[in-house]
């Protein structure tokens, strides 16, 4: 299978660079497996298009200010940096930039008014990825600073600055578990009150975390799909989730993942547990792409993703491809915004 024929047109002009006005206005393309027709919907009638005794399960990761800019100590170049994981109490991974002129011991500076946070590269790796030290001579954590001194990491094909509004839009309503470099974005669309329409109308939610890494966004530098490897990914599955996951398999009930985070999360502790939901923490680096089976996930909601990209291989492992990219071609024809701030897709 080759990762061209994963492909497809967008129109610049349809990468959403905002969000919608409030969460639940977003369009909705409602993919049904077992019908031809597409359905226009509205994000607010999801409630609507799932049924008593589905369980709707979501990503409580929180992201944080990931993306810090500062300069080299003494020169002053300017230098950008994305903290990516942290290895320790003051070591990170981090992607920085330029990365030729950043070399072992090179030192920078993030500050803003009076705020102060030292790094120190440490070794130097592909890609551009560093591991750096980072430390405060001041009063105050690390990640009180990083709070501070940092700027929301929005995915690279939003070509603007963050403003202050991303902090809250670039956030689900339910993050609640600081680690993501990447916001969830199909759950970006819920909200407090949706999830109460659902719970009125018999559908259970319930929580996963997966911390979404700088991954999420490695374009596939292989031509077969088969050779590809995704990055891994931090995930915990509470008790309280894999007894729900597990007694709706055993009654024949619908899981709903939101998003292709939670799926993996789900997918990875099925898998562990031999056929039934392992709780606790655990690394996924799972890679879901057409021919392989979903043991846990019968539905989704989801974005719309880049082509190309792991993302949109998983969304037609479990939608099938030909109907997967046939709907993001009317997607494209019926001027649906794409991305992470853009609309979104049910495939039941």
């Amino acid at each position: 299978m080759l990762v061209s024929d994963f492909d497809f047109d967008l129109p610049p002009e349809q990468i959403a660079q905002t969000p919608t006005d409030d969460r639940e206005s977003a369009r909705l393309l409602v993919v049904d497996r077992t019908c031809p027709e597409l359905a226009d919907r509205c994000v607010v009638d999801l409630p609507d298009l799932l049924v008593p005794g589905d369980l709707l399960v979501i990503n409580e990761t929180r992201v944080f200010p990931a993306r810090m800019l500062g300069h080299r100590v003494p020169t002053g170049g300017a230098v950008e940096c994305l903290l990516l994981s942290r290895l320790d109490n003051e070591r990170w991974e981090a992607l920085m930039h330029p990365g030729q002129k950043l070399r072992v011991g090179a030192r920078v500076l993030f500050e803003r008014e009076g705020r102060r946070l030292h790094a120190e590269i440490l070794e130097r790796r592909d890609y551009g990825r560093r591991t750096i030290r980072l430390w405060s001579e001041e009063d105050g954590s690390v990640d009180n600073l990083i709070d501070a001194l940092g700027h929301v990491p929005l995915p690279p094909y939003i070509r603007r600055p963050d403003r202050p509004v991303d902090r809250e839009r670039y956030q689900t309503v339910y993050a609640s578990v600081r680690g993501s470099v990447a916001a969830p974005t199909a759950g970006l669309h819920l909200t407090d009150a949706m999830l109460g329409r659902c719970a009125d109308r018999g559908v259970d939610v319930a929580r996963v975390t997966l911390h979404v890494g700088y991954g999420t966004f490695k374009p596939i530098r292989v031509d077969r799909v088969e050779d590809h490897r995704v990055d891994p990914e931090s995930y915990d599955v509470p008790p309280e989730t894999a007894a729900a996951v597990n007694r709706a398999l055993d009654t024949g009930r619908r899981v709903v993942a939101v998003g292709t985070t939670t799926t993996r999360a789900l997918e990875t502790a099925v898998r562990v547990g031999g056929g039934r939901l392992r709780a606790g923490p655990g690394v996924s680096d799972l890679y879901l792409y057409p021919g392989l089976s979903f043991q846990a996930v019968g539905a989704l909601f989801t974005n719309f993703h880049l082509p190309r990209s792991s993302l949109l291989m998983l969304v037609s492992a479990l939608g099938g491809q030909a109907r997967v990219l046939a709907a993001y071609r009317e997607a494209v024809r019926r001027g649906y915004r794409f991305y992470s701030y853009g609309d979104a897709m049910l495939l039941l």
